[in-house]
């Protein structure tokens, strides 16, 4: 664990713990009624943003206009194999649309044949383009397909392209977050990124505990039961 467990134990209120929260609606059988009452529920609870798919972010802007909650949207989601180009393009159109958030999914098969200054410039073209709208970057790295060592890399490729966070997962992998996993990207990017921990989070004490050992974003479609769990506790 790190420095985290002090800042966790300044959470005074529900409302503090919502603010590490991005809540989630990625199904690919979301309808626009779904993804309505996602933005209701985020209003309500002061979430810090929704993530949703990119085809939703006008009507998540639309919805969330002067409520505090950002628009997330996902780029080169859930494989991250799409072309540089179509990521930079994709980035460029949601950006225009009114997304500030932007989690975009790495090359995994290239970060694992080695060619890791396509990873790093893959990563770096997203950034350029968010960066025009002064949108964050947070970038999925996918942890359960990956070795420690390429989790390392993976980790400080996104920080030299100026990415702002790091993210464990899409949670369509085998596997998501993991303590162990957020204490390592956490090691590994020290205290200047965000870290954001994603996939299989369902309750209010593993959420806990992911941002003890160094989350400070918590991406889950669990979120309303999170934090009603959280506000019980108080």
């Amino acid at each position: 664990m790190n420095q985290n467990g002090s800042q966790f134990s300044e959470i005074k209120k529900s409302s503090d713990f919502a603010k590490y929260i991005d809540h989630t609606l990625l199904k690919p059988d979301a309808t626009c009624e779904h993804i309505i009452h996602l933005c209701s529920e985020a209003k309500k609870y002061q979430f810090a943003s929704v993530c949703v798919n990119p085809h939703f972010v006008s009507l998540c802007v639309e919805q969330l206009s002067d409520t505090g909650v950002n628009v997330c949207t996902v780029i080169g989601f859930p494989l991250g194999a799409t072309t540089t180009k179509a990521k930079a393009y994709e980035t460029h159109l949601v950006c225009e649309q009114g997304a500030s958030e932007i989690d975009m999914v790495i090359n995994i098969g290239e970060l694992k044949s080695r060619n890791l200054e396509f990873v790093e410039r893959d990563i770096e073209a997203v950034v350029t383009e968010a960066k025009r709208y002064n949108s964050l970057v947070k970038v999925i790295i996918e942890t359960a397909l990956l070795s420690d060592e390429e989790k390392v890399s993976a980790c400080q490729f996104a920080q030299n392209a100026g990415a702002d966070f790091v993210k464990t997962s899409t949670g369509f992998a085998s596997g998501g977050a993991t303590f162990a996993d957020v204490a390592l990207m956490r090691k590994t990017v020290g205290e200047k990124m965000g870290v954001k921990a994603s996939g299989g989070i369902r309750d209010y004490v593993t959420a806990k505990q992911m941002i003890l050992h160094g989350a400070t974003r918590i991406g889950a479609s669990a979120s309303v039961k999170i934090l009603e769990e959280a506000m019980m506790e108080k």
